[in-house]
Protein backbone atom coordinates (compact mmCIF):
# COMPACT_ATOMS: atom_id res chain seq x y z
CA UNK A 1 0.00 0.00 0.00
CA UNK A 2 1.48 3.55 -0.99
CA UNK A 3 1.47 6.52 1.45
CA UNK A 4 -2.30 8.33 1.76
CA UNK A 5 -1.47 11.11 -1.08
CA UNK A 6 -1.72 14.48 0.47
CA UNK A 7 0.35 13.57 3.67
CA UNK A 8 3.55 15.63 3.62
CA UNK A 9 6.94 13.93 4.08
CA UNK A 10 9.74 14.47 7.06
CA UNK A 11 11.68 16.71 4.58
CA UNK A 12 8.47 18.80 3.39
CA UNK A 13 7.40 19.56 7.60
CA UNK A 14 10.66 21.11 7.95
CA UNK A 15 10.60 23.39 5.08
CA UNK A 16 7.35 24.38 6.26
CA UNK A 17 9.36 25.71 9.55
CA UNK A 18 12.15 26.84 7.86
CA UNK A 19 9.90 28.98 4.94
CA UNK A 20 7.94 30.53 8.24
CA UNK A 21 11.58 31.37 10.06
CA UNK A 22 12.36 33.15 7.07
CA UNK A 23 9.41 35.12 6.46
CA UNK A 24 8.95 35.60 10.17
CA UNK A 25 12.00 35.64 11.70
CA UNK A 26 12.24 34.46 15.81
CA UNK A 27 14.21 37.70 15.78
CA UNK A 28 10.92 39.82 15.11
CA UNK A 29 9.16 38.86 18.24
CA UNK A 30 11.31 41.61 20.16
CA UNK A 31 10.91 44.99 20.56
CA UNK A 32 7.22 45.14 21.58
CA UNK A 33 4.90 47.57 22.11
CA UNK A 34 1.67 48.83 22.35
CA UNK A 35 -0.38 50.04 19.58
CA UNK A 36 -1.61 53.66 18.75
CA UNK A 37 -5.29 52.35 19.82
CA UNK A 38 -4.75 50.08 22.57
CA UNK A 39 -8.23 49.33 24.33
CA UNK A 40 -8.40 50.78 27.97
CA UNK A 41 -7.06 47.55 29.87
CA UNK A 42 -9.84 48.74 32.64
CA UNK A 43 -12.62 49.12 30.33
CA UNK A 44 -12.36 45.83 29.02
CA UNK A 45 -12.37 43.98 32.24
CA UNK A 46 -15.41 45.72 32.98
CA UNK A 47 -16.97 44.88 29.66
CA UNK A 48 -16.40 41.10 31.57
CA UNK A 49 -17.67 42.34 34.19
CA UNK A 50 -21.77 42.87 32.42
CA UNK A 51 -21.98 39.07 32.16
CA UNK A 52 -21.04 38.12 35.35
CA UNK A 53 -22.59 37.84 38.72
CA UNK A 54 -22.99 41.53 40.13
CA UNK A 55 -22.38 40.75 43.97
CA UNK A 56 -19.15 38.81 42.85
CA UNK A 57 -17.60 40.92 40.35
CA UNK A 58 -16.26 43.07 43.70
CA UNK A 59 -14.37 39.92 44.48
CA UNK A 60 -12.96 39.17 41.44
CA UNK A 61 -11.11 42.76 41.31
CA UNK A 62 -10.28 42.32 45.08
CA UNK A 63 -8.36 39.43 44.32
CA UNK A 64 -6.72 41.19 41.08
CA UNK A 65 -5.64 43.92 42.93
CA UNK A 66 -3.38 41.71 45.44
CA UNK A 67 0.16 42.34 43.07
CA UNK A 68 0.31 42.32 39.26
CA UNK A 69 1.00 39.36 39.25
CA UNK A 70 -2.70 38.45 40.96
CA UNK A 71 -4.08 41.34 37.91
CA UNK A 72 -1.79 39.46 35.45
CA UNK A 73 -3.95 35.91 36.27
CA UNK A 74 -6.92 37.96 35.60
CA UNK A 75 -6.05 39.81 32.86
CA UNK A 76 -6.24 37.38 30.07
CA UNK A 77 -8.62 39.05 27.84
CA UNK A 78 -6.27 42.31 28.14
CA UNK A 79 -3.41 39.94 27.21
CA UNK A 80 -5.26 38.68 23.79
CA UNK A 81 -6.01 41.90 22.88
CA UNK A 82 -2.21 42.59 22.87
CA UNK A 83 -1.07 39.59 21.12
CA UNK A 84 -3.50 39.84 17.90
CA UNK A 85 -1.08 42.29 16.68
CA UNK A 86 2.25 40.48 17.42
CA UNK A 87 3.93 38.24 14.74
CA UNK A 88 3.61 34.20 14.51
CA UNK A 89 4.46 32.22 11.65
CA UNK A 90 1.84 30.70 10.56
CA UNK A 91 2.18 27.29 12.76
CA UNK A 92 -1.26 26.41 14.28
CA UNK A 93 -2.18 24.17 17.55
CA UNK A 94 -4.61 24.00 20.17
CA UNK A 95 -4.41 26.88 22.77
CA UNK A 96 -4.84 26.63 26.27
CA UNK A 97 -5.33 30.20 25.89
CA UNK A 98 -4.36 31.26 29.54
CA UNK A 99 -1.07 29.26 29.89
CA UNK A 100 0.43 31.35 32.46
CA UNK A 101 2.45 29.49 35.24
CA UNK A 102 -0.25 28.98 37.60
CA UNK A 103 -2.37 26.95 35.46
CA UNK A 104 -0.40 23.91 35.41
CA UNK A 105 -0.60 21.28 38.22
CA UNK A 106 -0.75 17.89 39.56
CA UNK A 107 -3.66 15.91 39.53
CA UNK A 108 -4.77 12.01 39.23
CA UNK A 109 -5.01 9.96 35.64
CA UNK A 110 -7.28 7.71 35.49
CA UNK A 111 -5.50 4.80 36.51
CA UNK A 112 -4.34 7.03 39.56
CA UNK A 113 -0.75 8.09 38.79
CA UNK A 114 -0.34 11.69 40.08
CA UNK A 115 0.87 13.87 36.24
CA UNK A 116 2.19 17.23 36.19
CA UNK A 117 0.21 19.57 32.71
CA UNK A 118 -1.77 21.84 32.36
CA UNK A 119 -5.09 22.21 34.11
CA UNK A 120 -7.25 24.87 33.23
CA UNK A 121 -8.93 25.46 29.23
CA UNK A 122 -11.37 27.87 30.22
CA UNK A 123 -9.98 30.12 26.88
CA UNK A 124 -8.96 27.11 24.85
CA UNK A 125 -9.07 27.63 20.96
CA UNK A 126 -6.79 26.40 17.92
CA UNK A 127 -4.30 29.56 17.09
CA UNK A 128 -0.86 30.28 16.66
CA UNK A 129 1.97 28.71 19.08
CA UNK A 130 3.56 31.86 20.25
CA UNK A 131 0.22 33.16 21.55
CA UNK A 132 0.59 30.43 24.71
CA UNK A 133 4.24 30.59 24.82
CA UNK A 134 4.25 34.06 25.43
CA UNK A 135 1.66 34.24 28.18
CA UNK A 136 3.48 31.36 29.78
CA UNK A 137 6.99 32.79 29.69
CA UNK A 138 5.78 36.47 30.71
CA UNK A 139 3.67 35.48 33.74
CA UNK A 140 7.48 33.93 35.07
CA UNK A 141 9.16 37.22 34.63
CA UNK A 142 5.98 39.13 36.31
CA UNK A 143 5.74 36.67 39.06
CA UNK A 144 10.01 36.45 39.54
CA UNK A 145 9.46 40.03 39.75
CA UNK A 146 6.49 40.08 42.40
CA UNK A 147 8.77 37.75 44.19
CA UNK A 148 11.89 40.41 44.47
CA UNK A 149 13.99 38.26 42.07
CA UNK A 150 16.84 40.79 40.53
CA UNK A 151 16.46 41.51 36.86
CA UNK A 152 19.34 38.66 36.21
CA UNK A 153 17.85 35.85 37.80
CA UNK A 154 13.69 37.12 36.72
CA UNK A 155 15.39 37.21 33.04
CA UNK A 156 17.33 33.34 33.78
CA UNK A 157 13.70 31.76 35.20
CA UNK A 158 12.08 33.59 32.15
CA UNK A 159 14.80 32.17 29.78
CA UNK A 160 14.98 28.97 30.82
CA UNK A 161 10.79 28.44 30.23
CA UNK A 162 11.37 29.37 26.97
CA UNK A 163 14.35 27.50 26.10
CA UNK A 164 12.46 24.15 28.00
CA UNK A 165 9.84 24.27 24.94
CA UNK A 166 11.80 25.06 21.99
CA UNK A 167 14.16 21.90 23.61
CA UNK A 168 11.46 19.57 24.53
CA UNK A 169 9.80 20.44 21.25
CA UNK A 170 13.17 19.62 18.92
CA UNK A 171 12.21 16.68 21.32
CA UNK A 172 9.00 15.87 20.09
CA UNK A 173 10.16 16.35 16.47
CA UNK A 174 12.16 12.86 16.28
CA UNK A 175 9.49 10.87 18.05
CA UNK A 176 6.66 8.75 16.54
CA UNK A 177 3.27 10.18 16.34
CA UNK A 178 2.11 7.63 19.54
CA UNK A 179 5.16 8.19 21.15
CA UNK A 180 4.18 12.26 21.26
CA UNK A 181 0.40 11.30 22.03
CA UNK A 182 1.56 8.91 25.18
CA UNK A 183 3.94 11.40 26.62
CA UNK A 184 3.52 12.40 30.02
CA UNK A 185 5.12 13.83 33.08
CA UNK A 186 4.55 11.67 35.94
CA UNK A 187 5.01 11.99 39.71
CA UNK A 188 8.23 9.59 39.61
CA UNK A 189 9.67 11.80 36.84
CA UNK A 190 8.90 14.84 38.43
CA UNK A 191 10.70 13.79 41.53
CA UNK A 192 13.91 12.30 39.89
CA UNK A 193 13.63 15.92 38.06
CA UNK A 194 13.42 17.62 41.70
CA UNK A 195 15.87 15.28 43.37
CA UNK A 196 18.68 16.44 40.24
CA UNK A 197 18.00 19.84 40.16
CA UNK A 198 18.78 19.92 43.98
CA UNK A 199 21.45 17.86 43.45
CA UNK A 200 22.59 20.27 41.15
CA UNK A 201 22.57 23.36 43.16
CA UNK A 202 23.68 22.14 46.00
CA UNK A 203 27.01 23.58 45.57
CA UNK A 204 27.57 25.87 48.21
CA UNK A 205 26.03 26.04 52.13
CA UNK A 206 23.46 28.06 50.85
CA UNK A 207 22.52 26.19 47.74
CA UNK A 208 22.28 23.25 49.53
CA UNK A 209 19.75 24.82 52.18
CA UNK A 210 17.72 25.80 49.68
CA UNK A 211 17.74 22.39 47.31
CA UNK A 212 16.66 20.57 50.69
CA UNK A 213 13.93 22.76 51.30
CA UNK A 214 12.65 22.75 47.53
CA UNK A 215 12.67 19.13 48.08
CA UNK A 216 10.84 19.24 51.55
CA UNK A 217 8.50 21.26 50.02
CA UNK A 218 7.78 19.39 46.38
CA UNK A 219 7.47 16.05 49.29
CA UNK A 220 4.90 18.30 50.87
CA UNK A 221 2.47 19.07 47.62
CA UNK A 222 3.16 15.79 46.56
CA UNK A 223 1.57 13.67 50.03
CA UNK A 224 -1.11 16.77 49.91
CA UNK A 225 -2.48 15.89 46.42
CA UNK A 226 -2.06 12.17 47.34
CA UNK A 227 -5.10 12.73 50.01
CA UNK A 228 -6.94 15.13 47.86
CA UNK A 229 -10.29 13.75 46.88
CA UNK A 230 -13.86 13.51 47.77
CA UNK A 231 -13.44 12.70 51.37
CA UNK A 232 -11.24 14.93 52.20
CA UNK A 233 -13.28 17.47 50.46
CA UNK A 234 -16.19 16.65 52.81
CA UNK A 235 -14.45 16.83 55.68
CA UNK A 236 -14.09 20.51 54.42
CA UNK A 237 -16.78 21.55 52.68
CA UNK A 238 -19.80 19.27 54.33
CA UNK A 239 -21.06 18.93 57.81
CA UNK A 240 -23.63 15.76 58.85
CA UNK A 241 -27.24 16.47 59.78
CA UNK A 242 -30.18 14.39 60.45
CA UNK A 243 -31.01 14.50 56.66
CA UNK A 244 -26.79 13.23 56.14
CA UNK A 245 -24.07 15.25 54.91
CA UNK A 246 -24.66 19.41 53.32
CA UNK A 247 -22.63 21.39 52.46
CA UNK A 248 -21.25 24.71 54.60
CA UNK A 249 -22.75 27.94 54.11
CA UNK A 250 -19.50 29.94 53.56
CA UNK A 251 -20.31 33.31 51.99
CA UNK A 252 -19.64 34.45 49.82
CA UNK A 253 -16.79 32.05 48.72
CA UNK A 254 -19.53 28.61 49.35
CA UNK A 255 -23.58 29.60 48.93
CA UNK A 256 -25.31 26.34 49.22
CA UNK A 257 -28.63 26.29 47.11
CA UNK A 258 -30.92 26.78 50.02
CA UNK A 259 -29.78 30.25 50.54
CA UNK A 260 -29.48 30.90 46.64
CA UNK A 261 -33.47 31.86 45.68
CA UNK A 262 -32.48 35.53 46.60
CA UNK A 263 -29.28 35.59 44.10
CA UNK A 264 -31.61 33.69 41.30
CA UNK A 265 -35.00 34.58 42.20
CA UNK A 266 -35.49 31.07 42.21
CA UNK A 267 -36.55 28.19 44.91
CA UNK A 268 -34.31 25.71 46.39
CA UNK A 269 -37.08 23.31 44.98
CA UNK A 270 -36.99 24.56 41.61
CA UNK A 271 -33.00 24.95 41.78
CA UNK A 272 -32.74 21.35 42.46
CA UNK A 273 -34.79 20.37 39.61
CA UNK A 274 -32.85 22.33 37.17
CA UNK A 275 -29.97 21.24 38.55
CA UNK A 276 -30.98 17.56 38.24
CA UNK A 277 -31.92 18.32 34.38
CA UNK A 278 -28.57 19.80 33.89
CA UNK A 279 -26.92 16.14 35.13
CA UNK A 280 -29.00 14.51 33.28
CA UNK A 281 -27.75 15.95 30.18
CA UNK A 282 -24.26 16.03 31.51
CA UNK A 283 -24.17 12.70 31.63
CA UNK A 284 -24.90 11.76 27.67
CA UNK A 285 -21.63 13.72 26.75
CA UNK A 286 -19.73 10.77 28.61
CA UNK A 287 -18.43 7.84 27.68
CA UNK A 288 -21.05 4.73 28.37
CA UNK A 289 -19.21 3.48 30.86
CA UNK A 290 -18.43 6.01 32.73
CA UNK A 291 -22.39 7.09 32.53
CA UNK A 292 -23.06 4.02 34.16
CA UNK A 293 -20.88 4.54 37.02
CA UNK A 294 -21.76 8.14 37.65
CA UNK A 295 -25.92 6.58 37.56
CA UNK A 296 -24.54 4.54 40.57
CA UNK A 297 -24.48 8.26 42.41
CA UNK A 298 -27.68 10.29 44.05
CA UNK A 299 -27.24 14.23 44.02
CA UNK A 300 -27.20 14.97 47.86
CA UNK A 301 -26.78 19.14 47.61
CA UNK A 302 -25.64 22.05 45.72
CA UNK A 303 -24.19 24.81 46.44
CA UNK A 304 -22.38 28.19 44.55
CA UNK A 305 -18.84 28.10 44.67
CA UNK A 306 -16.27 30.99 43.96
CA UNK A 307 -13.10 29.87 42.58
CA UNK A 308 -9.44 31.46 40.89
CA UNK A 309 -9.39 35.04 40.27
CA UNK A 310 -10.23 35.50 36.50
CA UNK A 311 -12.83 32.95 36.88
CA UNK A 312 -14.91 34.94 39.30
CA UNK A 313 -18.15 35.98 38.57
CA UNK A 314 -18.93 33.62 35.66
CA UNK A 315 -21.12 30.46 37.25
CA UNK A 316 -19.79 27.85 39.25
CA UNK A 317 -20.91 25.40 41.27
CA UNK A 318 -20.56 22.40 43.50
CA UNK A 319 -22.68 18.95 43.47
CA UNK A 320 -22.45 16.65 46.29
CA UNK A 321 -23.38 13.24 45.86
CA UNK A 322 -23.27 10.22 47.05
CA UNK A 323 -22.47 6.63 46.05
CA UNK A 324 -22.66 3.26 48.44
CA UNK A 325 -23.45 5.72 51.64
CA UNK A 326 -22.52 8.48 53.48
CA UNK A 327 -18.70 7.52 53.61
CA UNK A 328 -18.87 7.15 49.61
CA UNK A 329 -19.01 10.54 48.66
CA UNK A 330 -18.21 12.21 45.16
CA UNK A 331 -17.54 15.92 44.14
CA UNK A 332 -17.80 17.40 40.93
CA UNK A 333 -17.76 21.02 39.84
CA UNK A 334 -19.74 22.69 37.44
CA UNK A 335 -17.93 25.96 35.71
CA UNK A 336 -19.73 28.16 32.90
CA UNK A 337 -18.16 28.12 29.82
CA UNK A 338 -18.38 31.49 27.84
CA UNK A 339 -16.31 32.57 24.58
CA UNK A 340 -12.75 32.33 24.51
CA UNK A 341 -11.46 35.72 25.06
CA UNK A 342 -9.27 34.72 21.95
CA UNK A 343 -12.23 34.50 19.82
CA UNK A 344 -12.78 39.04 19.53
CA UNK A 345 -9.23 38.13 17.63
CA UNK A 346 -8.94 34.20 16.31
CA UNK A 347 -11.72 32.49 14.42
CA UNK A 348 -14.46 31.46 16.35
CA UNK A 349 -14.66 27.91 18.53
CA UNK A 350 -16.24 25.09 15.93
CA UNK A 351 -18.51 24.17 18.63
CA UNK A 352 -21.59 25.99 19.47
CA UNK A 353 -21.63 24.84 22.89
CA UNK A 354 -18.64 26.60 25.12
CA UNK A 355 -18.39 23.93 27.24
CA UNK A 356 -17.75 21.46 24.68
CA UNK A 357 -15.03 23.88 23.31
CA UNK A 358 -13.09 23.66 26.54
CA UNK A 359 -13.98 19.79 27.33
CA UNK A 360 -12.87 19.05 23.47
CA UNK A 361 -9.64 21.17 23.65
CA UNK A 362 -8.76 19.67 27.68
CA UNK A 363 -9.13 16.68 26.15
CA UNK A 364 -7.11 16.97 23.29
CA UNK A 365 -4.14 19.06 25.07
CA UNK A 366 -3.73 17.22 28.12
CA UNK A 367 -2.36 13.88 28.63
CA UNK A 368 -4.82 12.20 30.61
CA UNK A 369 -8.21 13.96 31.23
CA UNK A 370 -10.90 13.47 34.33
CA UNK A 371 -13.28 11.00 34.07
CA UNK A 372 -16.13 12.84 34.44
CA UNK A 373 -15.01 15.77 32.11
CA UNK A 374 -18.14 16.26 30.64
CA UNK A 375 -20.65 19.40 29.56
CA UNK A 376 -23.98 20.72 29.63
CA UNK A 377 -26.27 23.36 27.90
CA UNK A 378 -27.88 25.62 31.04
CA UNK A 379 -31.67 26.29 31.52
CA UNK A 380 -31.59 29.37 30.65
CA UNK A 381 -30.48 30.94 27.07
CA UNK A 382 -26.77 31.79 26.63
CA UNK A 383 -25.17 29.77 29.18
CA UNK A 384 -23.15 26.57 29.32
CA UNK A 385 -21.50 24.35 31.47
CA UNK A 386 -18.38 21.74 31.64
CA UNK A 387 -18.16 19.34 34.74
CA UNK A 388 -15.61 17.88 36.37
CA UNK A 389 -14.77 16.43 39.69
CA UNK A 390 -13.34 19.05 42.52
CA UNK A 391 -10.67 17.15 44.15
CA UNK A 392 -9.14 14.52 42.36
CA UNK A 393 -5.37 14.34 43.69
CA UNK A 394 -4.96 17.75 42.44
CA UNK A 395 -2.12 19.87 43.93
CA UNK A 396 -0.63 22.91 43.08
CA UNK A 397 2.75 25.04 44.05
CA UNK A 398 3.13 28.27 45.86
CA UNK A 399 4.46 30.84 43.77
CA UNK A 400 4.98 33.58 46.45
CA UNK A 401 7.16 30.91 48.62
CA UNK A 402 9.68 30.04 45.24
CA UNK A 403 13.21 31.21 45.07
CA UNK A 404 14.95 31.67 41.97
CA UNK A 405 16.29 27.90 42.11
CA UNK A 406 13.12 26.42 42.79
CA UNK A 407 11.15 29.18 40.15
CA UNK A 408 13.87 27.86 37.18
CA UNK A 409 12.87 24.17 37.57
CA UNK A 410 9.61 24.95 37.65
CA UNK A 411 10.08 26.78 34.55
CA UNK A 412 11.08 23.92 32.62
CA UNK A 413 8.77 21.34 33.35
CA UNK A 414 6.23 23.95 32.73
CA UNK A 415 8.36 24.56 29.35
CA UNK A 416 8.39 21.08 28.43
CA UNK A 417 4.37 20.29 29.36
CA UNK A 418 3.17 23.26 26.87
CA UNK A 419 5.39 21.80 24.24
CA UNK A 420 3.87 18.29 24.82
CA UNK A 421 0.81 19.92 25.00
CA UNK A 422 1.26 21.74 21.45
CA UNK A 423 2.80 19.07 19.90
CA UNK A 424 -0.14 16.66 20.44
CA UNK A 425 -2.52 19.04 18.11
CA UNK A 426 0.26 20.70 16.26
CA UNK A 427 3.24 19.57 13.65
CA UNK A 428 6.00 19.67 16.04
CA UNK A 429 8.40 18.88 12.99
CA UNK A 430 7.58 22.59 11.22
CA UNK A 431 7.74 24.35 14.58
CA UNK A 432 11.10 22.61 15.49
CA UNK A 433 12.18 23.59 12.32
CA UNK A 434 11.06 27.22 12.62
CA UNK A 435 12.36 27.57 16.79
CA UNK A 436 15.76 26.26 15.37
CA UNK A 437 18.58 25.99 18.04
CA UNK A 438 20.37 29.14 18.08
CA UNK A 439 18.35 30.70 20.83
CA UNK A 440 17.29 33.63 18.96
CA UNK A 441 13.85 32.51 19.48
CA UNK A 442 14.63 32.60 23.49
CA UNK A 443 15.66 36.10 23.49
CA UNK A 444 13.39 37.72 21.71
CA UNK A 445 10.47 36.01 24.00
CA UNK A 446 12.42 36.96 26.71
CA UNK A 447 12.79 40.91 25.05
CA UNK A 448 9.09 40.48 24.95
CA UNK A 449 8.48 39.05 28.43
CA UNK A 450 10.34 42.07 30.08
CA UNK A 451 8.30 44.79 28.12
CA UNK A 452 5.06 43.24 28.95
CA UNK A 453 5.59 43.04 32.35
CA UNK A 454 6.25 46.61 32.19
CA UNK A 455 3.00 47.16 30.29
CA UNK A 456 1.59 44.88 33.10
CA UNK A 457 2.66 46.90 35.94
CA UNK A 458 0.67 50.00 34.28
CA UNK A 459 -2.02 48.18 33.77
CA UNK A 460 -1.98 46.89 37.18
CA UNK A 461 -1.56 50.60 38.59
CA UNK A 462 -4.32 51.96 35.90
CA UNK A 463 -7.04 49.32 37.66
CA UNK A 464 -6.05 49.96 40.85
CA UNK A 465 -6.24 53.28 40.32
CA UNK A 466 -9.66 53.00 39.43
CA UNK A 467 -10.68 51.69 42.62
CA UNK A 468 -9.26 53.66 44.58
CA UNK A 469 -11.51 56.80 42.30
CA UNK A 470 -14.44 54.13 43.08
CA UNK A 471 -14.99 53.65 39.48
CA UNK A 472 -15.28 49.96 40.06
CA UNK A 473 -15.86 48.14 43.28
CA UNK A 474 -13.38 45.63 45.20
CA UNK A 475 -13.99 43.08 48.01
CA UNK A 476 -10.19 42.12 49.03
CA UNK A 477 -9.69 39.25 51.31
CA UNK A 478 -12.64 37.24 50.08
Amino acid sequence: MTALKGRLDLAERQEIGREARKAVPPGSHQGWTTGRHRPDPVALLEAQDKTREPDLVPVRHGRMAVSPFTFYRGAAKVMAADLESTPTAGLQVQLCGDAHLSNFGIFASPERTLLFDLNDFDETLPGPFEYDVKRMAASFTIAARDNGFTSADARSVTRRAIAAYREAMAEFAGLGTLDVWYARMAEKDLMKGITRAAAQAARSKQGAKTADRAVKRAKRTRDKAHTSGSLQALSKLGEMTDAGYRIVSQPPIIVPARELASVYGISADDLERVISMQFRGYRRTLDPDRRRLLERFEIVDMARKVVGVGSVGTRAFIVLLQGRDAADPLFLQIKEATASVLEDHLPPSQYSNPGERVVQGQRLMQAASDIFLGWSKGAQAGYHYYWRQLRDMKGSVDIEDMVPLGMAYYAGICGWTLARAHARSGDPVAISAYLGGKKAFDRAICDFCERYADQNEADYAEFTAAISAGRIEAVRGA
